[in-house]
């Protein structure tokens, strides 16, 4: 057996903070290296931060990254693992995104990465040069820069980043055809719902593919509004052999057998006649470098073996229910995204949360409540509620704040807004001359007072005040401009109103008693903003299964209003096909009514593959017109 051991790294980085994410790579480099690994594969974009969008613009940036991978590779010179990391490399006054080789105190070489996505959240055309089959030059310092093999005592490695692996058509098979038996993929994958199955599936998909182990190393923590979840993968020739951990920092390895995919590459008949045929055509390939360095003793490894004690049987250990991991994963994305934007922006004491009685709310109650735990503090040291009624608050919604405030034991400071509304609504008439305001004014006005009065806290107070809507709602523009739509981060706006109504119903169930009921008081009442009497927001925009049903198909799947509406009367046949026709040709107005508002609001987290930040995942103009004109009668 041809034994390695591989460690994966996760650094929770700055974007911007060089030195300091530099200082906790070594750290975690020097634990590896007492671990016994001989590799060590880092994140994309280590020393930087990711992404670091058009800071890559400014040279003093990217040549301070070269002065901090020159101090990692001194730090590091006694310490035996090779180690791979994401750097910015300037070459020719073109900027490249590379994996970095750093061995014994030298960089052995930079593979710049091949894909750069510009869809979804990514941008990387705008600042980035490609790499290309081939292409290899050297550096002011000596360094290769290019299409390159590393060839070790333990193997031959390749290295990529990111959006490499992605493609079916990246750098990863040729270079298997080139002699590479371990890739080392260097990532900053954000979090999106759903991604590890996608991502464990892809990388299975790759390695069986090309007849490779893959080393899988992911960025961790929140910057800006992208959340990254780590979870590192360890991958052999189609199977799994290792997942580091979720959301949390650190360095994790395992061991596999070179020899096992040595010999799977002389049994895949396949493979041996495609890597025949690109030989022939392509008989140079990547340039190998022969590395003559030791990597470290590997006569103490042992060989990996399955948990279980059995090659045939499944896994013992205890798997999570669908509910409870999609639950778990939303609310641990949401959890490290606050967190992150509270520390590293720096200028924060505290969480001010506007608590309603209503649903939004007490998840943002519940998602800060969670951020005090995971630092370990008590949740009246860093959340504070407040609650302002007006003449249309129930008394069950003002019960619910004050249950679950007590419940959760966050301070709870309740500021009646009656006078104020009065005041407001006086002010209006006068500028209108006498004139009485109209409906949706008298309800804005109440929202507004409560924005202005968070803010004027906020700045007091020094605290982060959380924006609690939920996408449903941003998407059809039923919220406030400088009211309910105000806060220094939003952290639900992105979260679907069927979704926050699914997490409160699993929080409800395994909360302790005293928190679980005190959300059941909460579910029991009637969703609406309660800005004048008896309002629901299901009656004065549609049912929100309905009003989800449509922001999927009309966003993500780009429908127009009649395909919406033939797919809401497939997906609901117990509705009347009518009212579903009109909801759905209501929903396209309104959506493009609401953009306006969409670039008025705070930064939110990204938790999707869409979201309605328009800089992110859905960009849109704020002035258009109403170009679906397809019927929508059937």
């Amino acid at each position: 057996m041809r034994l390695v051991r591989i460690g994966l790294a996760s650094v929770n980085t700055k974007v911007g903070a060089l030195a300091a994410n530099t200082g906790t790579a070594i750290e975690l480099a020097h634990a590896a290296a007492a671990d016994g690994c001989n590799l060590v594969a880092f994140q994309e974009q280590l020393i930087g931060g990711y992404p670091m969008e058009d800071l890559v613009q400014w040279k003093d940036f990217v040549l301070a990254q070269e002065r901090q991978l020159a101090r990692f590779a001194e730090a590091t010179q006694k310490l035996a693992p090779v180690f791979a990391l994401g750097v910015t490399v300037l070459f020719d006054g073109q900027r490249f995104n590379c994996a970095a080789a750093v061995h014994r105190g030298t960089v052995l070489a930079f593979v710049p990465k091949e894909k750069l996505p510009t869809y979804d959240v990514f941008y990387e055309t705008r600042t980035f040069s490609r790499g290309w089959p081939g292409f290899c030059v050297e550096t002011a310092s000596g360094v290769p820069l290019g299409d390159v093999l590393l060839a070790f005592d333990f193997g031959t490695v390749a290295l990529e980043v990111c959006e490499d692996i992605w493609s079916p058509d990246g750098p990863m098979r040729r270079r298997a055809y080139a002699g590479a038996e371990l890739i080392v993929n260097v990532s900053a994958s954000p979090f999106r719902v759903g991604i590890l199955a996608t991502r464990r599936e892809m990388l299975r998909t790759r390695s069986a593919d090309s007849q490779v182990a893959i080393a899988y190393a992911n960025a961790v923590g929140g910057n800006d509004s992208l959340v990254f979840d780590g979870g590192g993968m360890l991958v052999q020739n189609g199977r799994t052999l290792f997942d580091a951990p979720r959301f949390q920092q650190g360095v994790w390895a395992a061991t596999l057998d070179l020899d096992r995919t040595a010999r799977l590459r002389g049994e895949n008949s396949t493979f041996r006649a495609d890597w025949e045929e690109h030989r022939r055509r392509c008989p140079e390939g990547p340039r190998t470098l022969r590395i003559a360095a030791d990597t470290g003793d590997r006569s103490a490894l042992r060989p990996p073996t399955p948990k279980g004690r059995s090659f045939f049987l499944p896994s013992s250990d205890p798997v999570r229910g669908r509910r409870e991991e999609f639950c778990e994963e939303i609310l641990a994305a949401i959890v490290l995204g606050l967190g992150d934007y509270f520390d590293k922006v720096g200028c924060f004491r505290r969480l001010g949360v506007a608590v309603s009685g209503g649903r939004d709310s007490l998840l943002a109650l519940l998602i800060a409540h969670r951020c005090a735990a995971a630092r370990g503090v008590a949740p009246d040291e860093l959340v504070q509620a407040f609650t302002m009624p007006s003449p249309f608050t129930s008394h069950e919604t003002r019960q619910a704040a004050e249950a679950i405030c007590s419940a959760l034991g966050v301070p709870l400071v309740t500021v009646p807004i009656d006078d104020a509304f009065e005041r407001e609504l006086e002010a209006t008439r006068q500028m209108l001359g006498g004139g009485d305001p109209d409906r949706l004014t008298r309800q804005n006005i109440q929202a507004r007072i409560r924005g202005q009065r968070m803010w004027n806290w906020a700045n007091s107070a020094g605290a982060l005040f959380l924006q609690t809507g939920n996408m449903s709602e941003k998407a059809v523009g039923y919220t406030t401009v400088g009211g309910d739509l105000e806060g220094g981060l939003s952290i639900l706006s992105n979260v679907p109103k069927t979704v926050v109504v699914h997490l409160l119903e699993y929080l409800a169930e395994v909360s302790p008693a005293p928190v679980g009921e005190a959300i059941q008081r909460t579910l029991a009442t009637v969703a609406g903003p309660e800005l004048e009497a008896s309002q629901s927001g299901e009656a004065e925009l549609m049912p929100f299964e309905v009003l989800d049903a449509c922001f999927y198909l009309h966003a993500e799947e780009k429908l127009g209003a009649g395909d919406v509406a033939a797919t809401l009367v497939e997906m609901f046949p117990d509705r009347d096909s009518a009212q579903l026709r009109g909801w759905a040709q209501e929903f396209g107005r309104r959506f493009r009514q609401a953009i306006f508002k969409w670039v008025q609001a705070p930064q939110s987290l990204h938790l999707g593959n869409l979201d309605l930040e328009r800089e992110r995942a859905l960009q849109l103009p704020v002035v258009q017109g109403d170009w679906d004109d397809r019927p929508v009668d059937g």
